[in-house]
């Protein structure tokens, strides 16, 4: 989580963060703690496996829009995932070097909602009659930091929020947080040991009191076996909607990720073990229920 190298994508990224790890204070809450089990001596040697992003899949916005700042700064479109019953698609991007997050985008099939939700949606997202990513000069990092926490429509009214949220949780945390950073991720395999495994530094997490998803098992663990993740529920925040009313709503969350080492890497010493030595990508069945690290049924836990 070094973003220090100061190029252009290191101010992106900055941006990016700062203002959720202020919000979201298990962020704080769990480097603290890192430290003071001497897991890392700073919040700079935490490796970000990935960010993610939700998105609506509208004329002007969704995945085709907002992949373009990550694209113009040197990330590689990968591997496509379905949600069915969310009604979700998603895509991974590849960073530029291995010190950079993989990016993770998902969009939301607006088409695929009833009637209802399209027409609570469309009243939003219909003034945006052009691609506001084309609006922005990528180049400018202050003017893309700046975007992802703009708003680009109107406030929603807790009616409309609390219809959405019905239908689809997914729809209703978007219509109200736009592009925020969704979660951020960090890599447990790089941690020293017995922190490097999950059962481990999911236990470290329970015993600060942080609240864990539950949804498919506290471990989230791909076919092949290589990748497992757990998340944080995400933070209640106070939220104030059109008319000035207001409502604590889910906000964003951390998430905990182990990859293993391929199988034909299993030979290698430790020390020789390379980002491009453990499993890559994702896994849809891990991240549908991650998903849900925002959901009511995760929250009221808190």
């Amino acid at each position: 989580m070094n973003f220090e190298q100061n190029t252009a994508l290191d101010k992106v990224l900055t941006a990016l963060f700062l203002p959720y790890k202020k919000s979201v204070t298990d962020v704080e809450k769990i480097t603290n703690a890192m430290i003071g089990a001497n897991m890392i001596a700073n919040e700079n040697e935490i490796v970000n496996d990935h960010i993610a992003f939700r998105t609506l899949g509208v004329p002007n916005l969704g995945i085709a829009s907002f992949e373009k700042i990550f694209l113009h700064y040197g990330y590689t479109k990968m591997d496509s995932y379905h949600f069915a019953a969310k009604k979700l698609d998603a895509y991974w991007y590849a960073p530029p070097s291995p010190e950079y997050p993989r990016i993770f985008i998902s969009e939301l099939r607006v088409q695929d909602l009833s009637s209802q939700a399209q027409r609570i949606i469309s009243e939003y997202t219909n003034p945006i009659n052009t691609d506001p990513i084309d609006n922005i000069d990528l180049d400018n990092t202050k003017a893309v930091g700046d975007f992802f926490y703009k708003p680009l429509w109107k406030l929603p009214s807790l009616a409309d929020f609390q219809q959405l949220s019905e239908e689809s949780e997914y729809a209703a945390w978007v219509i109200y947080n736009r592009y925020y950073l969704n979660h951020y991720t960090i890599s447990v395999h790089d941690l020293p040991s017995p922190y490097n495994s999950l059962e481990v530094f999911n236990e470290f997490l329970e015993e600060l009191g942080i609240v864990l998803n539950s949804s498919g098992g506290i471990i989230k663990t791909s076919k092949d076996g290589l990748l497992r993740q757990s998340s944080s529920v995400a933070e209640m925040v106070d939220a104030t909607f059109a008319h000035n009313e207001n409502m604590k709503i889910s906000g964003s969350y951390v998430e905990f990720a182990e990859r293993s080492v391929l199988p034909e890497f299993e030979s290698l010493d430790k020390n020789e073990i390379q980002r491009e030595h453990r499993r890559e990508g994702f896994e849809a069945a891990n991240a549908d229920k991650i998903f849900e690290s925002t959901y009511l049924e995760q929250t009221l836990k808190k």
